[in-house]
């Protein structure tokens, strides 16, 4: 699985609007410039987040972005679907949508173990959760393996 620029901008930008609290909107140049987030590029992912239902927008002076729903309630997973589609495809498709024969034949049911391992960890983790820096248990103890911390295959 990757994780695109978009989708981390975007998790980076429900972070701050869950950071500044529900009845306070915050202006896209603010969490451009607090993220490091190319402020064009934030717009249009806002623009998105607020047709997906996660943000609500104000115009006006007193305007700016805000969550649409408590950060209690907007999973990781969420957010990322919203700006780009399902957490995990091959080759672009849905792996329920894929077949294999002979020896790649247990290529599907992994595909599908991974897409469950990443809805069960994104899923679950709201922007509460980061926002507070509360992840659950799982998450941390994953986190907290020496090993999940290296790459395998760079250059020793």
């Amino acid at each position: 699985m990757r994780i695109s620029a978009r989708a981390d901008y975007a998790v980076r930008a429900a972070l701050e609007l869950a950071a500044a609290g529900a009845d306070t909107s915050v202006k896209a140049e603010a969490i451009a410039t607090a993220q490091g987030i190319p402020h064009k590029f934030l717009e249009a992912i806002l623009g998105d987040m607020r047709r997906g239902g996660l943000v609500a927008s104000q115009r006006g002076g007193k305007g700016g972005y805000r969550l649409a729903r408590p950060p209690e309630e907007i999973a990781i997973a969420e957010v990322i679907r919203v700006v780009d589609g399902p957490l995990v495809s091959v080759r672009g498709v849905r792996p329920p949508q894929l077949s294999y024969t002979g020896p790649a034949r247990e290529l599907l049911p992994l595909w599908i173990a991974v897409r469950a391992n990443v809805r069960k960890i994104l899923g679950e983790v709201t922007l509460a959760d980061v926002a507070s820096a509360e992840l659950p248990p799982q998450v941390r103890d994953l986190a907290q393996d020496p090993e999940a911390w290296t790459n395998p295959h760079a250059a020793e």
